[in-house]
């Protein structure tokens, strides 16, 4: 049985963007019966809200919008790049500081803007193309700003329903990438381990 995909949402202090992603998207994978198979948690690039439960207004837009919730904040920590197969951040600041985080070119690339993923945005496809080059961390190209989700932390209820709609337009082309994923790991899985042919014995020996 192969690994479970590890996805971590991340944004600055775990209590507001990162864990509305988790969930939304904890969501989508339940819809499509990929939950046994994908494993996604998030968490925030600061410790100061280590421990905090998730903003009284991520938890307010997320019950409006149907989704379930339970949250404890916490860092990113450079070492969980090992076990990892998607960080993906919610803003650009955030993407810069993993990837300069990561240990490696190959964990740097596994760092991604939520927000490429969302069809039709100005910059997505740049952005994908250069998560895919393996540049050295701290090297790549600056991503189109328009691809941030913005930190609604010191705004309204409203700033917080806009990063929803944002998120949830997002989580459908990362679902989607996710399938792709999950279908060239079992294929890679079945040409490492081959059914064996049944054994049939010579003519001689069933006669």
């Amino acid at each position: 049985m192969t690994a479970p995909y590890r996805i971590c949402f991340v944004c600055t202090g775990n209590i507001c963007r990162s864990p509305m992603a988790e969930s939304v998207f904890r969501a989508r994978l339940a819809e499509d019966g990929l939950d046994g198979l994908v494993e996604v948690d998030s968490a925030g690039t600061g410790g100061w809200n280590e421990g905090d439960g998730a903003d009284p207004r991520t938890v307010a837009v997320l019950r409006a919008g149907g989704y379930e919730h339970a949250h404890t904040a916490r860092q990113f920590q450079a070492s969980w790049f090992s076990h990892l197969d998607l960080v993906i951040a919610l803003d650009s600041g955030h993407l810069h500081e993993l990837r300069r985080l990561a240990p490696t070119a190959q964990n740097a690339a596994k760092v991604r803007l939520l927000r490429s993923y969302a069809a039709g945005t100005a910059g997505a496809a740049g952005e994908a193309l250069d998560n895919g080059s393996g540049a050295a961390p701290g090297h790549t190209p600056d991503p189109a700003p328009d691809l941030d989700v913005p930190d609604p932390y010191f705004g309204g209820l409203a700033g917080f329903e806009e990063c929803l709609e944002m998120i949830e337009t997002a989580s459908d082309g990362l679902l989607a990438e996710v399938h792709a994923a999950l279908t060239a790991r079992a294929a890679e899985h079945d040409d490492q381990h081959p059914e064996k042919a049944p054994h049939h014995p010579p003519e001689e020996e069933r006669a």
